[in-house]
């Protein structure tokens, strides 16, 4: 089933070799840009055009064109490649038109090279660009999406070519544009509009690119082999461009409209022999879409070998998506600001503007303007964060425990695992354009870091209007839920929780797992008790580490606990001497690869007396709070996202009742 994406939607690619097709009513110049993490085109030699056609895993057309057909090798692409974008202009002096709302509306398909079609996009709501971003591939962790993209440049070629990085961006376009001079006698003439009966009928001039058909069309061609394919490099987390919305516009829709272009009348945007359905998902089908209406969202709608790896995969994709567009609508605010000064900037640099209403009418207009595109901005937002909040609504109750918040009714029904999950829910994360759009906040496990719950009350302004104690004692609460959920989602006695609390100041957060009885020892007490749960988890890391360079595991002694081990440190640095300090900094730098992770509750101002010697032990934890905070920043555009703490509802029983059924199942398990 061929998904058919508007505006900012994104489909899951099924295979990394690939054609990407493109129907225009008038010859346009195609091209394609390679980007790395953060979106960058590193130099020329990472762009393909007419007057360089062919890259590692990348082929475009040498000529403007109204067909055609690029070759895509997701696997061939030069190392460190993270991102292709497909690039369409319209020819300069040709002749021709000089925007594309002058033309039908291009059309974009992404197939297999079986010519089956994966995703289509129209590109839609164009007026004065003559320079679009159709569409990009982007390697979101180790899988390949297509997005519609639809970004739109008034200033044309060299314009685009900016916004994508590229060095003296003029000179480029230039230089393509004279490849495209050079070969316009063997461009393609416009093809007749499509109609139900048949596709469009290519009528070719001898193309080398272009070959002529004739209705019905015959089975797609398979590309030529690419020339020169290079290694691939390690897969990361994709990092995306942020571009500025030149004279951008929102999604459309694609429905059907009246004549065709051929008839003198409004063009027919909607593609032949197609139903508006919902994308194809590697779980259960998704059901279909009313016509004009988006797709419905399935939960564990990503790749993945299993439905845990796919809603993992899913909810990080929800992250990067409200993360890309939040940053698309805040960078169209700024656009549509600058733009305004610009323009207020120069009508009253002109004398004459400053007599009589003329100023006025020049700041009514630009603040119109303004208003205008800000205006469209934000619906775009809102469209994207109704598609988000949708599939929010859909993923949150299909989550296992591991991933679900505490209000979730599968916790009442959870069962100990036998094999640990991917990753495990610590909060949830949002934006302030949506507060009720929450994303969960998922750490891989094994945990690769340990957690430092802030008790500090300059750590937020929330935290400042509380009270010293209720705050940490929050935090110490904060701590034993996740010491919990931890318990909870791996296999009877693989995950030891040890408590060191000097003063006994958290006796009531700890009661839980104490008259659970799923502490590995009693909460460790005094300058003796926490040199004593030091010392034992120090030797743990030393011998295990001896053993793993010695290849030796079978030398370890037989007393020695091989499962993951978690230290939850509670109001540190009190009953902490100079050696437990070191200790505890040996514990947060060696342990997290031989199993042994720190939870600290903790408030770095009452640290400072020690200097910057605690610098690396703050910074080799994740930082989470007993209350909201924004603190946090993706990988992708670095916004400041607020990070909510899960909690558990007013009234419940659920902490008991996990600890419980841990309890029982390491008694089921003679552990």
């Amino acid at each position: 089933m061929t998904a058919e994406l508007v505006r900012g939607q994104n489909h899951t690619l099924p295979q990394t070799r690939l054609e990407i097709r493109v129907s225009a009513g008038t010859p346009v110049v195609a091209g394609a840009t390679l980007g790395d993490e953060r979106g960058t085109v590193r130099g020329v030699e990472w762009i393909a055009h007419p007057g360089s056609p062919q890259l590692p895993g990348l082929e475009v057309s040498q000529q403007a064109a109204a067909d055609h057909r690029l070759a895509v090798d997701l696997e061939a692409l030069p190392a460190g490649a993270h991102r292709v974008t497909v690039l369409l202009a319209l020819p300069v002096g040709a002749g021709g038109p000089v925007r594309f709302g002058a033309v039908p509306a291009p059309f974009v398909s992404v197939t297999g090279l079986d010519g089956t079609e994966i995703a289509t996009f129209t590109l839609t709501d164009l007026d004065a660009e003559s320079a679009v971003s159709a569409l990009e591939l982007y390697r979101r962790q180790d899988a390949w999406k297509v997005r519609a993209v639809g970004q739109g440049y008034a200033g044309g070629l060299a314009e685009m070519l900016a916004d994508q990085g590229v060095t003296d961006p003029a000179a480029l376009a230039g230089s393509i544009q004279e490849a495209v001079t050079r070969g316009l006698a063997r461009s393609v003439a416009p093809p007749p509009p499509r109609t139900p009966e048949a596709d469009r009928v290519r009528h070719a001039t001898g193309s080398a690119d272009h070959r002529p058909t004739t209705p019905p069309p015959a089975a797609p061609e398979p590309p030529e082999p690419l020339a020169d394919p290079a290694a691939t490099g390690p897969a990361h987390t994709t990092q995306p461009h942020t571009t500025q919305p030149h004279t951008a516009s929102g999604p459309a829709a694609g429905g059907p409209s009246a004549a065709g272009a051929s008839a003198g009348g409004p063009i027919n945007y909607a593609h032949p022999r197609r139903q508006h359905a919902a994308p194809p998902s590697p779980p259960p089908a998704a059901p279909p879409a009313q016509p004009g209406q988006p797709a419905q969202p399935v939960a564990g709608d990503a790749t993945g070998w299993s439905m845990d790896e796919r809603l993992y995969n899913q909810i990080w994709g929800m992250f990067e998506d409200l993360a890309r567009a939040v940053a698309a609508y805040r960078s169209a605010v700024d656009f549509a600001e600058s733009r305004m000064d610009q323009e207020l900037d120069r009508a009253l640099s002109d004398p004459r503007n400053r007599i009589g209403g003329a100023g006025d009418r020049a700041r009514e207009a630009a603040r119109a303007k303004r208003d205008e595109l800000a205006s469209r901005a934000r619906e775009a937002l809102d469209r994207d964060l109704a598609q988000l909040a949708a599939e929010a609504a859909v993923v949150e109750p299909a989550l296992p425990a591991a991933y679900a918040g505490w209000g979730n009714p599968v916790w009442h029904a959870h069962r100990i695992p036998m094999e640990i999950p991917m990753a495990l829910r610590i909060g949830d994360l949002h934006l302030p354009e949506r507060t009720d759009l929450r994303i969960p906040l998922l750490v891989r496990l094994p945990l690769e870091r340990g957690m430092w719950v802030d008790s500090g009350r300059a750590a937020s302004e929330s935290a400042a209007l509380m009270d010293t104690d209720r705050l940490r004692r929050l935090a110490m609460e904060t701590a034993v839920a996740h010491a919990a959920r931890l318990l909870a989602v791996y296999p009877p006695g693989e995950f030891a929780v040890h408590v060191i609390d000097p003063a006994g100041s958290a006796a009531g957060p700890i009661a839980p797992l104490v008259e659970a009885g799923v502490l590995a020892r009693p909460p460790a007490a005094g300058p003796g008790g926490v040199a004593s749960v030091l010392a034992h988890l120090t030797r743990r890391v030393d011998l295990v580490q001896m053993a793993v360079r010695a290849r030796a595991a079978d030398s370890l002694p037989p007393d020695l606990d091989t499962g993951e081990q978690l230290l939850v440190v509670n109001d540190f640095p009190h009953g902490f001497d100079d050696r437990a300090v070191t200790q505890l900094r040996y514990l947060a730098d060696e342990g997290p690869a031989v199993g042994v992770h720190l939870l600290m509750v903790a408030d770095r101002e009452e640290a400072s007396a020690y200097g910057p010697v605690l610098d690396p032990l703050w910074r080799s934890l994740l930082r989470i709070t007993p209350v909201a905070d924004s603190h946090l920043a993706d990988p992708w555009v670095g916004h400041a996202w607020t990070y909510e703490p899960l909690t558990i509802p007013p009234g419940s029983r659920v902490l008991e009742q996990v600890l419980a059924a841990v309890a029982e199942a390491r008694r089921a398990a003679g552990r």
